[in-house]
């Protein structure tokens, strides 16, 4: 089996598991615990957030750690926002494209606390131009949010432009790089808040962080016990936490090369596809993307029957976001990108892991791709 849905969910890093496992068995103590045993377990928890606010270019009192990236989203998006109400900022700015714990927190806003949504537009390959951005930013305007690089087809946006722009109009900028996280760099962007998961990067899933500039204010979205400074209630992952810090550190130390690495593959992988298969058009940036994304549409088929051809022949990929799964509509994504919702349904993502793939893979891959193509045109 070759798995190729790694922007859903990728395997435990070795490293990070004997990182983490001390945490879940010697040094177990609630780290709000005022005795040895939870002193140990909060001297791990200060340690793993000074090391992701170190990767991130934030402070360590910035770093909030969260279930995951959703969490993390949804804090983000509701809890600035719902901050700078008191002060007359009920605008929110976003895009089409996002995924869907920035929409659906965009879409509670509106309909419970009467936030006005702003989306910029994007181009046919879900690029957001400088320009549109500004001209979407109101005096009102509490918050701009913008995922970094594309969960379905890979595009990576100019995140420090956007910032720029933003910052010039005295609006916090959140950045989503659930997906951007260890393949690209995070850390000299000049965005105000920034969400990462730790399962796309090697950790068990349910560990994820916000990164938020101590000058922004943000309203939690849970409450009890004041945990993480007042802003996320609840007593910490701190086994998760180690492990989010670990895996960090490694894709950034291993960054560039992977990456290069993975480019390489990926761009051979796409190049094989789009000449065996006539109907293939690839989606996204074809340049500014994310070094492991290719994603296509197969026009005249079912992007689904595709999948379950792929998957009879060894090869495990998806037809978007995980989260989107079993959902008949055709991808937001692709559909704010200008695609047809009846070509837009014939979707299929393969999204490569770090480990190196043999000599031949792209181009036999290409090939069982081109395959299952015809099986499902000519059924």
């Amino acid at each position: 089996m070759l798995y190729l849905d790694n922007a859903a969910t990728s395997p435990v890093r070795p490293e990070v598991w004997e990182a983490m496992r001390p945490f879940l068995t010697g040094v177990y103590g609630n780290p709000s615990s005022h005795h040895t045993v939870g002193e140990a377990a909060a001297r791990a928890l200060d340690d793993a957030r000074a090391r992701v606010a170190e990767v991130l270019g934030m402070r360590a009192s910035d770093v909030v750690f969260t279930a995951g990236g959703t969490e993390a989203n949804n804090l983000a998006v509701k809890g600035i926002v719902l901050a700078a109400l008191g002060r007359g900022r009920g605008n929110l700015v976003t895009t089409a494209i996002e995924h869907e714990s920035i929409l659906e927190s965009a879409d509670y806003l509106h309909r419970f606390h009467a936030v006005s949504v702003t989306q910029v537009p994007v181009d046919a390959v879900g690029r957001i131009s400088p320009e549109a951005l500004s001209g979407s930013l109101r005096d009102d305007t509490a918050l701009v949010s913008i995922g970094h690089a594309n969960n379905e087809i890979g595009t990576v946006q100019d995140a420090a432009a956007l910032a720029s722009i933003a910052r010039d109009a005295g609006v916090p900028m959140h950045l989503d790089a659930v997906q951007s996280a260890g393949w690209l760099p995070l850390d000299s962007l000049g965005v105000d808040a920034i969400s990462i998961a730790g399962h796309k990067l090697g950790t068990p899933k349910g560990i994820g962080a916000l990164a938020v500039r101590g000058r922004v204010p943000i309203e939690p979205l849970l409450h009890g016990g004041g945990q993480e400074r007042g802003r996320r209630s609840g007593t910490e992952n701190v086994a998760g936490a180690v492990a989010l810090a670990v895996a960090l550190e490694l894709a950034e130390t291993e960054r560039e090369v992977v990456a290069a690495r993975v480019g390489g593959t990926t761009r051979r992988f796409i190049a094989g596809v789009l000449d065996a298969v006539p109907q293939a058009a690839l989606t996204g940036d074809p340049v500014q993307r994310l070094p492991g994304t290719a994603s296509f549409t197969f026009a005249g088929t079912s992007g689904e029957a595709v999948l379950l051809e792929l998957e009879r022949r060894g090869v495990i990929s998806s037809s978007g976001s995980a989260c989107a799964a079993g959902s008949d509509e055709p991808s937001h994504v692709l559909i704010a990108c200008g695609v047809a919702p009846e070509v837009a349904q014939t979707s299929v993502r393969f999204t490569f892991g770090r480990d190196p793939l043999p000599d031949g893979a792209p181009e036999q891959l290409a090939t069982l791709v081109a395959d299952a193509v015809r099986a499902v045109a000519g059924s």
